[in-house]
């Protein structure tokens, strides 16, 4: 095992390294024995507070106020989508925010990773995930070998800051959930990967506990979800990041199937 590779164990929590009995799995051969790993039972945990789920957030209306982004976006490419998202004012939110954070990565990626919204540091630099809580996720991604430039997008679920990094509301969700849609449909990714609850719930189209959610595949119009706990809870809650690493792990397992 290299530097880098111990570094990333240690920021999980996963070092010293551990391995299930009768099933040792280092992390050089995790596409090899990925699959025993993803049939382990995985616990069921409580929903954090800090993340609480979004009703069929796509069946909110708010049509009174505001509209929903036109039907353009539903055939827009790149450089249309980013242009849409910059100009957009249906919610509340892009009043209070700095600017809109559309997204970063391989636009022909493999795996797109989906968080909640940005927060102080995203708004300001303009890009997911480049706080502590991004430095985790690129330790979670160098822990499956992959990085950010390469083969990953990540992008959220609203593209403003809600004030006081709170939980977006359903309206704001709704507005925004579009726009997410149609990176979906852009990149064409062989998996999705929800980073809480919130990002869960707004893909799935329904509430449930991230506990209920976790550990098992489920389908986004034909392409496999994995469930996992953001990044910002594992801060607070580090005890939690052996079970996100059980969830990366049936990842690994149903990208390579």
């Amino acid at each position: 095992m290299n530097i880098r590779d111990e570094a990333v164990l240690r920021e999980l929590n996963l070092y010293p390294l551990w391995v299930r009995r009768n099933a040792p799995a280092p992390l050089e051969q995790i596409e090899v024995q990925a699959t025993s790993v993803a049939q382990a039972e995985v616990a069921v945990v409580q929903t954090p507070a800090e993340l609480p789920g979004i009703v069929n957030p796509a069946a909110e209306k708010n049509a009174e106020s505001v509209s929903r982004p036109n039907a353009r976006s539903a055939e827009s490419d790149w450089p249309a989508l980013k242009q849409q998202v910059r100009d957009c004012t249906a919610c509340k939110l892009r009043a209070t925010c700095t600017q809109t954070v559309f997204g970063v990565g391989d636009e022909n990626a493999e795996w797109l990773f989906v968080g909640e919204g940005p927060g102080a540091d995203e708004d300001a630099q303009g890009e997911p995930f480049v706080g502590q809580a991004g430095k985790l996720l690129d330790n979670m991604l160098a822990a499956i070998k992959l990085k950010r430039t390469s083969r990953v997008y990540i992008a959220n679920v609203v593209k403003c800051r809600p004030p006081n990094n709170r939980t977006p509301e359903a309206d704001e969700i709704a507005q925004c959930l579009p726009y997410l849609q149609r990176q979906i449909e852009l990149i064409k990714p062989k998996l999705i990967v929800a980073l809480g609850k919130t990002a869960a719930t707004a893909l799935l189209g329904h509430d449930a506990t991230l506990g209920s959610l976790r550990g098992r595949v489920h389908d986004y119009r034909g392409i496999p979800l994995i469930i996992t706990y953001h990044p910002a809870y594992l801060l607070r809650s580090p005890a939690e990041k052996a079970k996100a690493w059980q969830d990366l792990c049936l990842a690994v397992t149903t990208h390579s199937a």
